[in-house]
């Protein structure tokens, strides 16, 4: 299982539409991280759990806005060296996303059409754990209400010999 301080940075709610989405297709960077973690009067620190908003899965789940929803084009972190390196240098044991795959699944990186580059740098280099499908709306909305974007994050899953991969249950308490 998984227990820790974790942070949550909502991009979604400081890139996105009216509804605090971003697009399909957009790319959530280091310095959209740095930026939104800045805006929110959030320090992330060493070790910390993160924990990343797009809107995706409210986007999914809105019947408006569901036709705009592609798990190819969900938006989420993009690769880039320097990305790598400072989840390397924070330490981050683990990334949660509203999204399929944490990462956008398709990317343009030197001229060549990447899928999922992150998942190799992070999970294989690294030692990262990618855990995805998370619904993060409640959770921002209560954060953007009472400013406080950190907490103490738990997730357990099922007990299985020999598994790889589990569904989780998070649980965040402020």
């Amino acid at each position: 299982g998984i227990a820790g301080r974790g942070v949550l940075v909502d991009v979604g709610r400081f890139r996105g539409d009216s509804n605090h989405r971003l697009a399909p297709g957009n790319c959530v960077t280091l310095d959209d991280i740095k930026t939104t973690a800045k805006k929110q009067k959030l320090e992330i620190k060493k070790r910390d759990i993160l924990m990343i908003r797009t809107g995706s899965m409210g986007r999914f789940y809105d019947e408006a806005d569901k036709q705009n929803w592609n798990a190819l084009t969900e938006p989420g972190l993009c690769y880039s060296s320097a990305l790598v390196k400072w989840i390397d240098d924070m330490e981050i044991p683990v990334i949660a996303a509203d999204n399929l795959a944490v990462e956008l699944a398709a990317q343009e990186i030197n001229g060549s059409t990447m899928v999922i580059p992150l998942h190799g740098a992070l999970i294989r280099d690294l030692g990262v754990v990618l855990t995805e499908l998370y619904w993060l709306d409640d959770l921002a909305d209560d954060s953007a209400e009472d400013g406080q974007y950190s907490f103490f994050f738990t997730a357990a899953p099922l007990k299985m010999k020999g598994g790889s991969g589990s569904p989780v249950n998070p649980m965040v308490i402020k």
